[in-house]
């Protein structure tokens, strides 16, 4: 089952905390809620798509961010949950399950509130009811807003970057391959990833030198192509690495390949099949016709506060 939206991490985070109210750490706090929400052992195991941080436990954490929010629950210390006393009386006053508008007005009601106590220490006024039902977005922490920013971005510039390739001479395709190659760390320098193309090439499009003596070569395939690529161009490749007494080949496409010339890649294994999306993604991770600005994504340095540490 996917993970949860951040809003359904509440009830079971305020009611781990109620029942220890003394305090409780974040991690048996994420775990406890995982576990009232059925997750699995592989639901535990996704992560956000930049790879930094576990889905279940970001979404607990900005479910516990709304508590806080609400004057519900705080943070002592680092990686400490603690409810408060409102937070005792709000559980002790709503029975589980919480009602639909209860979490509601949890999720987004209190997220301009700053996350200090007022001089009373006193819960914020209760908002009015909210007209209906929040959509999956509004639902989506603003880490999950970031990530699903950021993948549409890519997955937009990954046709862009297609659309210029499909463009560009085939002879100019077969250098933006041994750029990519080269940014990826094959080669020694630049130098060593040489084109050969032209007619006569025997399906051999360019040359990697892996030491600075040539003694240990990989082979280059590029087709900038609209059609699909079949078993017979890979083999045709396969038996030009043969030719030049090669055990190493890389078949780079902008198009997508047929199950039957992926079975045989396999079945000889020193040949790596590259498709049109890879490409572009590799061309994407590696900056290679492509340029990328940093965003700076402020958060709180809490060891900096920490005074027992300094």
């Amino acid at each position: 089952m996917p993970v949860p939206t951040y809003d359904k991490f509440i009830e079971p985070i305020l009611r781990h905390l109620a029942a220890h109210p003394s305090g409780t750490s974040a991690k048996e706090a994420h775990e406890a809620a995982a576990k009232v929400l059925g997750l699995s052992e592989s639901d535990r195991q996704e992560l956000l798509p930049s790879g930094r941080q576990l889905v279940y436990k970001n979404r607990a954490g900005w479910a516990h961010d709304r508590l806080k929010r609400a004057g519900l629950s705080s943070s002592p210390r680092r990686g400490f949950w603690k409810i408060t006393p409102q937070g005792l009386e709000f559980a002790r006053i709503h029975p589980s399950p919480l009602a639909d508008r209860d979490v509601q007005v949890l999720a987004f009601e209190y997220m301009d509130v700053p996350l200090r106590p007022d001089s009373l220490g006193e819960l914020p006024l209760p908002p009015p009811a909210l007209p209906g039902m929040p959509s999956r977005d509004a639902l989506a922490s603003p880490d999950d807003r970031l990530e699903e920013a950021l993948a549409e971005l890519r997955r937009t510039l990954t046709a862009e970057v297609l659309d210029a390739l499909a463009s560009v001479s085939p002879s100019y395709f077969e250098t933006i391959v041994l750029d990519l190659l080269h940014r990826m760390g094959y080669g020694t320098s630049r130098t060593d990833l040489q084109r050969v193309g032209g007619s006569g090439d025997g399906g051999i499009d360019g040359v990697i030198s892996l030491d600075k003596l040539g003694l240990e070569k990989v082979y280059v395939q590029a087709k900038r192509w609209q059609q699909t690529v079949g078993r017979p161009e890979i083999q045709a490749f396969y038996g030009a690495l043969a030719g030049q007494r090669a055990n190493k080949g890389v078949f780079i496409t902008t198009s997508v390949y047929t199950p039957q010339a992926l079975d045989f890649a396999r079945s000889v294994e020193r040949i790596v099949l590259v498709d049109g999306k890879r490409l572009a993604s590799l061309m994407i991770d590696h900056e290679v016709g492509v340029s990328a600005r940093i965003i700076k994504v402020p958060k709180l340095d809490s060891d900096y506060f920490d005074e027992e540490s300094v």
